[in-house]
């Protein structure tokens, strides 16, 4: 009999989600032969329309969205050689505070036990090794990540595996760095408002609190073609527009908190899979 391979899977809200936070990650496991699992919660289709239409505006249509960014992410798929992608195809809540977020049928309206009945029963099919995905505010609020953090965490108890588990998180030193590339590449930009400072100083954590450095340098170059595959929201991706290289200067480490492990593996790590190889 062949032996089970290691297994990754991630749990992300949207198309293009699986990029932005673990592209590395997902990139450099499968090159190192592990299995990768990508579970995507919603359809996405709360996204731009062609030519940047937004939610709501005349000519935005959620279903012709969610089709073309499901080719989208199955391009993405294919750039970081992610062997499995499983789609639970909730309806996109949107941002919070949106109607969208009160719609039949939304991930966010979703009961957590309905989903996590769903994503446990891929759980048992995978048996995945690692699990990644947000923290218990989505790392910034978002709804749909909220619930894809609350179904991961119900479907976990609902099952007898006991994976390494880990929220995705940004180091505080690098959200400074990132605010003060963003005013690089925006030098017209009003004064911030104080309140959106303090709340985006509270996003991710101290650096000391984070337990997983993974460096993802080598795979950078696939992250950011990953990123491009969602074209139909570039002008939501502020990352492309640095260019490759200067996107791998900054983008070649991903960062985790460890939350659940039964191997032991010192902290902090620079591998999720350290303990189990």
């Amino acid at each position: 009999m062949t032996a089970r391979p290691l297994t990754l899977m991630a749990v992300h809200a949207h198309p293009d989600d699986e990029a932005t936070g673990t592209g590395g990650v997902l990139a450099r496991y499968a090159a190192e032969g592990i299995r990768t699992v990508l579970v995507t919660c919603t359809d996405g289709g709360c996204g731009d329309g062609p030519g940047g239409v937004k939610p709501g505006d005349p000519g935005h249509d959620p279903a012709a969205v969610a089709l073309l960014r499901r080719q989208e992410l199955e391009a993405s798929c294919d750039v970081l050689k992610i062997s499995d992608l499983e789609m639970l195809d909730y309806a996109d809540s949107g941002m919070m505070g949106w109607p969208s977020n009160d719609a039949p049928g939304s991930f966010w309206q979703t009961p957590v036990q309905e989903g996590a009945a769903r994503l446990a029963e891929l759980m048992r099919h995978y048996r995945p090794d690692v699990v990644v995905t947000y923290d218990e505010n989505g790392f910034y609020g978002h709804p749909d990540h909220i619930q894809a953090h609350r179904i991961t965490m119900a479907a976990l108890e609902m099952t007898a595996l006991t994976p390494k588990v880990y929220w995705t998180t940004m180091p505080r030193s690098m959200m400074q760095r990132f605010g003060e590339i963003i005013r690089e590449f925006h030098e017209d930009m009003p004064e911030p408002d104080p309140a959106e400072t303090a709340a985006l100083a509270e996003i991710g954590l101290p650096d000391d609190e984070i337990t997983t450095w993974v460096d993802t340098t080598a795979f950078s170059g696939q992250k950011f073609d990953s990123l491009a595959a969602h074209a139909s929201q570039g002008e939501n991706i502020f990352f492309l527009r640095m260019g490759k290289e200067r996107f791998g200067e900054l983008m070649g480490t991903e960062t985790f908190v460890r939350v659940q492990d039964a191997t032991g593996a010192a902290l902090p790590e620079n591998d999720l899979f350290a303990g189990l190889r």
